[in-house]
């Protein structure tokens, strides 16, 4: 079998444009891929393009070789473009592997480890940053079964925050607790926003209302600092989807400082995950992969999940985009009571592209989640 092409869609998402791909091979078998960086669709749309010429004519099958190729070849450190553009191509290729051989990609990724994944809820929150808001909607999340939620409380807060504002965010992180509940975990993400003292100072003032992680406090470009957070916050810090490469990944690991990896698939492509998820696996870390682009990349972190041992709990953003999204795909993932469930009988990813709903929403440049300002949390792009 040999790949024949490889060829892209966008789909314009209003808080982010989707990218996904579709590789076709001379047997007629064809595999889907997600390639999502926000602010960067068409960029990442024009690398798949310039890339494909590496593995036309080659076998899908050859994963490990593609992964190297696209990434290696090229002598040049493209980042999240060109790891994008890598996961959006071998994607794909695992699909078509599953097809191929009758069985769902987590099979060919080590086998059944979890008959379901614990969810947590993102997205959730869109609306006003006001503690009431968040209160009212966070009632909300655990009434449909999660038992786990995630949210920015920090606005467009940038290295440091004034005192009104620190203020708030915490009365909104204590307005969740008191929403939800004792049982029910939350999840506070940081989005790189601050510099280390402020973080230490938010994670004391939020330990009281006991979250699971302060997710991202820092920039994740020194992984030093991510590391010193980590080892003094009274709140275990969790991160990893920024990184691009296993190097990266093992750099983190070094400190023995974050035990909560969230890898990105779509960076790194499936290959390069499970080796992640195994480094993690080795230090006696948990995963939870990042999982806030578009449904297949959802989908496709349901499979790794399924077949990680050290899995910890997987991201969910479907239930709270707008209602078409969900139809992008014609047998997208589906939260039950707070878990995922991929069930018996998938082939491969056990989805496809529908192309008809793509049609329908095309790309605009201000479908973009502009984090670092005002009211971002609406979710309504750039207006």
């Amino acid at each position: 079998m040999k790949i024949t092409d490889v060829t892209t869609y966008i789909v314009g998402n209003p808080w982010k444009n989707w990218v996904f791909t579709r590789v076709d091979t001379d047997e007629g078998i064809h595999g889907i891929g997600e390639a999502t960086l926000n602010g960067f669709a068409k960029t990442v749309d024009a690398a798949i393009n310039e890339l494909k010429g590496l593995v036309i004519g080659q076998d899908p099958f050859d994963v490990e070789s593609h992964s190297l190729r696209l990434f290696r070849d090229v002598y040049s450190d493209g980042g999240q473009i060109q790891g994008a553009a890598l996961a959006g191509i071998e994607f794909a290729c695992w699909d078509i592997m599953g097809k191929a051989t009758g069985q769902p990609v987590y099979r060919l990724l080590g086998g059944r480890c979890h008959e379901r994944l614990r969810a947590y809820a993102n997205g959730w929150y869109r609306g006003p940053r006001e503690p009431e808001s968040f209160h009212e909607k966070a009632k909300g999340v655990v009434a449909r079964g999660y038992t786990a939620l995630k949210f920015d409380p920090f606005g467009a807060a940038w290295r440091a925050v004034d005192r009104p504002d620190f203020g708030l965010a915490i009365a909104i992180i204590a307005a969740v607790r008191d929403a939800v509940g004792p049982d029910v975990d939350i999840l506070i993400e940081g989005h790189n926003r601050f510099s280390v003292h402020t973080a230490l100072q938010l994670a004391e003032a939020m330990a009281p209302y006991r979250p699971t992680w302060f997710e991202a406090p820092v920039p994740p470009q020194r992984i030093g600092q991510m590391a010193e957070v980590a080892r003094r916050s009274p709140v275990p810090v969790a991160c990893g989807e920024d990184y691009y490469s296993a190097q990266q990944f093992s750099e983190l690991l070094s400190h023995d400082a974050v035990h909560i990896i969230q890898l990105e698939p779509q960076y790194l492509g499936m290959t390069v995950s499970k080796q992640v998820c195994g480094m993690a696996m080795a230090a006696n870390g948990v995963t939870a992969p990042h999982s806030a682009q578009g449904p297949l990349c959802s989908l496709a972190c349901a499979h790794l999940n399924t077949a990680t041992p050290n899995f910890f709990i997987h991201e969910i953003f479907d239930d709270f985009n707008d209602a078409w999204s969900q139809g992008v795909l014609t047998n997208p993932v589906r939260v039950v009571d707070g878990y995922v469930e991929l069930g018996e009988g998938r082939v491969g990813w056990g989805s496809d592209l529908n192309y008809e709903e793509i049609a329908r929403h095309p790309y605009s440049p201000n479908n973009l989640l502009p984090l670092f300002r005002d009211g971002w949390e609406r979710r309504e792009g750039i207006r």
